[in-house]
């Protein structure tokens, strides 16, 4: 893709919140990822979709200290939307971090369908995600992936991201951990 459409392309995309007029659209985002077999990320998105309203009254509870379960923390989950209405991508952003999003979940969890990558969407995804959690109050904003996920690795480098010490987990499993400083 040429530098012009690029950027026209990514002028013409926009995060929202889940809406019930989205309804088709994310049922087809969500088939999208079902149909690829890798795992859906962020995970807020491996909800069923079936009961819809359902889902969007999960998603909406997730931001409410009062409405989570037990060692949660409070969420928001955005869509990336294109000018055809067509959702793109998901992003959860986490208020505040356990011990556990500290070491391998961090803030910010956001991801792409699979039939739409290598497009740009998830640099512009990532940096719309700093926007809002600016916006909630973190000045400090810990994005994670895994080591072998290096096109994650370089959205959140392009996104400003620090790396600090990796976490590895039980498994072997290698998280690369980055600071992002918003205020």
């Amino acid at each position: 893709m040429d530098d012009l459409k690029y950027r026209e392309s990514m002028a013409q995309i926009f995060l929202v919140r889940p809406t019930v007029e989205l309804r088709e659209a994310y049922i087809e985002f969500f088939q999208d990822w079902q149909e690829s077999g890798e795992d859906m990320v962020p995970w807020v998105i491996s909800k069923d979709p079936t009961n819809y309203e359902e889902m969007l009254e999960f998603l909406f509870k997730n931001e409410d200290k009062q409405d989570i379960a037990d060692g949660w923390v409070p969420s928001s989950t955005f869509w990336l939307v294109n000018e055809d209405r067509k959702v793109v991508g998901a992003v959860n952003i986490r208020h505040a971090l356990t011990e556990k999003l500290f070491n391998s979940g961090g803030h910010i969890g956001y991801g792409i369908r699979p039939s739409e990558r290598k497009k740009g969407y998830a640099t512009k995804l990532l940096a719309m995600a700093l926007e809002k959690s600016k916006e909630i109050g973190i000045s400090n904003a810990l994005v994670v992936c895994d080591y072998v996920n290096v096109a994650s690795r370089k959205t959140i480098i392009n996104n400003g991201g620090v790396q600090d010490k990796d976490f590895i987990e039980e498994d072997g499993n290698i998280i690369n951990r980055f600071w992002i400083k918003l205020a």
